[in-house]
């Protein structure tokens, strides 16, 4: 892992983890960011004031993704071997307990209150959702090859792309049934709401655009055009400008979008293979990690102004190490 100082923006020191990392949550309780090894199953503490290694912890085989409770008090852990659910406490690193899954998992959410947990069960055509505190597991079966889950913001509706039938499929929480299947232009790769949550951001294999959904409304609203083979995506919001910024990793750049008018408004040529982006949290400049190059594209979100080119420049580029997937931004 590379810690970068984001006032010298440069590279601070390198950290060694036990393979390379899949995902990276922050603490918001203390100065620890936790970094997971999906191939090794492993947990790993970094201190954000030490920039060093704490502690480590092999808690599966193998994992698929991490996600940190709304309190801040637990990390849960999806595992395929074996296939569980797994609570960590963040205050001493150590499993508190564990939930079997009944089919191989490819993605889960937590909803917003922290109670249960959605999990997309992939080929195996079916969504569960997860009692924390009872540690059960119901299953809706969808019959088709499902991808991401996302609790609605009240929790009351669960949203799953269906990469099978290019549809995102829309389920009522309570009762476990399907909504309505909202079809799509895209297969359902990649998820970013906004930061009302009144709009879901869509991209992934097909057009190369951005469908955009009203989950309160249970209606896709617009497809836009966003560059080049869209990927990742983040939103800024800022005093004057309140930006959907889209990764195009065939062209090697990211298309930033109005939200309010869903028009391109510039695009900022960065490294090979843009990926994941990260928007600080004084919402100033995106962080874009290229893939192939190795390093980090640093956008300055308020340079950014509509022009007849539509060409942005580039703040500045940091080498980073060998295909960064993922980062966060913390104090100490």
């Amino acid at each position: 892992m590379a810690a970068v100082d984001l006032i010298a923006f440069a590279v601070a020191r390198h950290i060694r983890l036990d393979a390379g990392p899949t995902a990276i949550v922050a603490d918001p309780l203390r100065p620890s960011v936790y970094a997971l090894t999906a191939e090794t199953g492993a947990v790993h503490e970094i201190g954000a004031d030490t920039l060093a290694l704490r502690r480590s912890l092999r808690a599966a085989r193998t994992a698929v993704s991490m996600r940190i409770s709304p309190d801040g008090h637990f990390l849960w852990l999806l595992a395929n071997q074996p296939r569980q659910l797994l609570r960590l406490s963040t205050e001493n690193l150590r499993v508190e307990s564990r939930i079997a899954l009944p089919a191989e998992p490819v993605d889960f959410d937590l909803s917003p209150n922290g109670e249960l947990a959605a999990v997309s069960f992939g080929a195996a055509g079916a969504v569960g959702i997860v009692n924390l505190s009872r540690g059960t597991c119901s299953w809706t079966g969808l019959g088709k090859n499902l991808s991401l889950v996302r609790f609605r913001s009240d929790g009351r509706q669960l949203l799953a792309g269906n990469t099978e039938d290019r549809a995102l499929t829309i389920l009522d929480v309570p009762a476990g049934r399907v909504i309505v299947n909202l079809p799509l232009v895209v297969r359902p790769d990649h998820f970013c709401f906004g930061a009302s949550q009144g709009q879901l951001f869509i991209t992934g294999e097909g057009m190369d655009s951005v469908v955009i959904v009203y989950p309160y409304l249970t209606e896709v609203a617009e497809t836009i055009l966003a560059g080049k083979s869209p990927g990742a995506m983040a939103e800024a919001v800022g005093e004057n400008f309140d930006f959907l910024l889209v990764a195009n990793a065939q062209s090697n750049e990211v298309t930033i979008i109005d939200i309010e008018t869903h028009r391109v408004v510039a695009v900022v040529a960065v490294g090979q293979e843009p990926g994941a982006i990260t928007i600080t949290p004084d919402g100033q400049y995106a962080l874009v990690l290229n893939r192939v190059s190795g390093d980090m594209a640093v956008i300055r979100l308020g340079a950014i102004t509509a022009t007849r080119s539509r060409s942005a420049p580039l703040f500045t580029m940091i080498p980073v190490g060998s295909k960064p997937v993922g980062a966060v931004v913390r104090g100490v």
